[in-house]
């Protein structure tokens, strides 16, 4: 079984695009969580994921949108938050506050979760991946670092198919993933998008402008 794996988009549809225009044939695509925040396109992403019948976990920026509730995130956080309130009908809203933490797949042989599997809104990063975070599955996929990386392990696969919409590891290229779930194999890409249209797009909205800067050197 062939599965297609993305998380954090976080309302950046040209990247979203890319990816979803480059990723080979797959049985299922999934997402580990923070379909929206920060970019300016939080609506269009909804739709695109939803439209897809995309099994979605619930990331912060997901929740933060759904319960009106950015305490604790920075300025440029809070921002996209409230611009995603602003974009969204309640239909989307809804359907945000409505996924689940936790999510299984392919008959339980994949666990989704956005940040870890004890704490969602903890950033696992990949020197935190072990075989101790598994439990039945034979693949765990994580988000929330924006880090893409994976481990494999006797027990199973430790999985983040890193940022769609944000890469933090220095990189700008979208990431994503595709986890051949027979042979145990993971397949880690990146691919480039028009991130000057995001620049100027952040511009035009009026979100703080370091929003699409940062998305040029990949942090």
């Amino acid at each position: 079984m062939q599965l297609g794996v993305i998380s954090d988009v976080h309302g950046n549809l040209p990247a979203l695009e890319r990816v979803l225009e480059a990723m080979p044939s797959v049985d299922m695509l999934v997402c580990a969580g923070d379909v929206v925040g920060y970019n300016p396109w939080p609506a269009a992403c909804v739709d695109a994921v939803r439209d897809r019948g995309v099994p979605t976990v619930q990331g912060n920026h997901d929740r933060a949108v759904a319960n009106a509730d950015a305490a604790g995130f920075n300025g440029m956080a809070k921002a996209g938050v409230d611009y995603a309130r602003e974009q969204l009908g309640a239909e989307a809203v809804d359907w945000l506050g409505a996924l689940p933490t936790e999510r299984r797949v392919a008959d339980g042989r994949v666990k989704i979760v956005h940040g870890h599997p004890d704490d969602p809104d903890h950033y696992t990063y990949p020197r935190e991946f072990a075989a101790g975070l598994l439990d039945d599955e034979e693949l765990l996929i994580m988000g929330h670092t924006h880090v893409q990386h994976h481990a494999v392990f006797s027990e199973g696969i430790v999985l983040n198919p890193g940022s769609v919409g944000q890469p933090r590891d220095r990189d700008s290229d979208a990431a994503y993933a595709v986890v051949d779930l027979d042979d145990r194999s993971v397949a880690e890409y990146r691919v480039s998008y028009d991130v000057d249209r995001v620049v100027d797009a952040v511009e035009d909205t009026g979100l703080p402008t370091d929003i699409g800067e940062r998305l040029r050197e990949g942090r």
